[in-house]
C-alpha cells in the first residue's frame, strides 16, 4: 500500500509548493491514479524560525505540534518538513507525533555522501537560524566532512535572498545578492554546495555556480517518494 503524505508547509508556502511540484515530478507515474495521495497543511502562521532561535521570537513548537495533528487527523502516515530551519525542534515535533518524520537534514547529508564518496568539505548557504544552531554542521562533522559557511557579513545578503523569495522578488533580481557570496565559497575550496534553505533553490541557478550544488528539496522530494511507495 502507498503510504499517505503530509507536508508540513507555509514556511514559507512557494518553498511548500516547491516541493510539492517536486514530489509530483519524481512519482514513476503515467496517469492520475498512479500518483501519490499529499495532504498538505500550508501554514504560514507558524512564528518565524530564525527569530525564535536567535531569541527574537515566539516559539514555534507548539504551530508545528499543532500542525503536525492536523495532518494526522487527515490520514497522513508520515510526515515532511520543508523548512530547514524548523528541524531545530525536529527531536521535539517528533516526541509529540505519533507518526515518523522524514529529516531533511539527514537526507541531504547522506544523499551529498552518496554522490560525493570523497566529499571532505561542503559549502553551505542557509539562514543565520540554521547556521547559529549548527544543524547541518552536527551531521556533517559525525560524516567528517566540514561544513563552510559564509562569514558574518555575508549572511545578511543571503537573508535577503530567503526574504526576497517570500517577498515574490524574481530571481533576477536576487542575483546580485548571493552571487558574491557564493564565489567566496568556491574561493574557499568547497567541493560542492548545499542549498539549506527551501527558498534558495527558487532563487539560485546551479549552472552559474562553478561547483555541483545540492537542493535539499529535490532530495527530500525522492526520499518522500521512496518511503511512501516501499513495503512495510
Amino acid at each position: 500500500m502507498k503510504k499517505i503524505i503530509g507536508v508540513l508547509g507555509g514556511m514559507g508556502p512557494e518553498a511548500t509548493a516547491d516541493l510539492f511540484l517536486k514530489i509530483i515530478h519524481a512519482t514513476p507515474a503515467t496517469l492520475d491514479q498512479e500518483h501519490l495521495r499529499i495532504i498538505v497543511d500550508n501554514n504560514p502562521q507558524i512564528p518565524d524560525r530564525t527569530a525564535a532561535i536567535m531569541g527574537h521570537g515566539p516559539d514555534p513548537l507548539p504551530f508545528l505540534v499543532d500542525t503536525a495533528n492536523n495532518l494526522i487527523k487527515a490520514g497522513a502516515e508520515f510526515i515532511v518538513m520543508p523548512c530547514h530551519t524548523a528541524h531545530y525542534y525536529y527531536d521535539n515535533l517528533q516526541k509529540c507525533c505519533s507518526i515518523p518524520i522524514l529529516n531533511m537534514i539527514k537526507e541531504s547529508a547522506r544523499q551529498a555522501l552518496e554522490d560525493f564518496p570523497n566529499l571532505h568539505c561542503i559549502g553551505l548557504l542557509a539562514s543565520k537560524g540554521t547556521i547559529a544552531a549548527g544543524l547541518y554542521d552536527r551531521v556533517f562533522n559525525q560524516m567528517g566532512v566540514q561544513v563552510f559557511s559564509p562569514p558574518g557579513d555575508h549572511l545578511e545578503p543571503i537573508m535577503k535572498v530567503i526574504y526576497g523569495v517570500k517577498e515574490g522578488r524574481p530571481p533576477g533580481e536576487l542575483k546580485p545578492l548571493w552571487m558574491p557570496v557564493v564565489d567566496d565559497l568556491v574561493q574557499r575550496k568547497v567541493q560542492a554546495l548545499i542549498l539549506g534553505c527551501t527558498e534558495l533553490p527558487l532563487a539560485i541557478d546551479p549552472t552559474e555556480v562553478a561547483v555541483p550544488v545540492l537542493d535539499p528539496t529535490y532530495i527530500l522530494a525522492q526520499r518522500t517518494v521512496e518511503y511512501a511507495l516501499e513495503k512495510d
